[in-house]
């Protein structure tokens, strides 16, 4: 029965390789959950900060809605990007 004891030791082996890449999986979901609401923390940030500045850069515009928005059509629809 030494064949058995061996395949015991074997199998309790693996069952223990597989119980620690678990924990490893779990860990490295929790650390993956944490990072990926972190960044998404800081895209909100940046997108709200983006539209306080183009908020207050139409408030400060002399242009109208409409040239504003004309603008903004146009420049979709060619394709173009609005230098700087």
């Amino acid at each position: 029965m030494a064949r058995g004891r061996k395949r015991a030791a074997v199998s309790a082996t693996m069952e223990e390789q597989i119980e620690k890449a678990q924990e490893k999986v779990i860990k490295t979901k929790a650390a993956y959950d944490a990072a990926v609401e972190s960044l998404q923390k800081l895209l909100d940030k940046r997108d709200a900060q983006r539209k306080d500045e183009l908020w207050n850069a139409i408030i400060k515009s002399n242009k109208s809605y409409e040239e504003i928005l004309r603008y903004v059509v146009e420049s979709s629809d060619t394709g173009e990007e609005a230098e700087g």
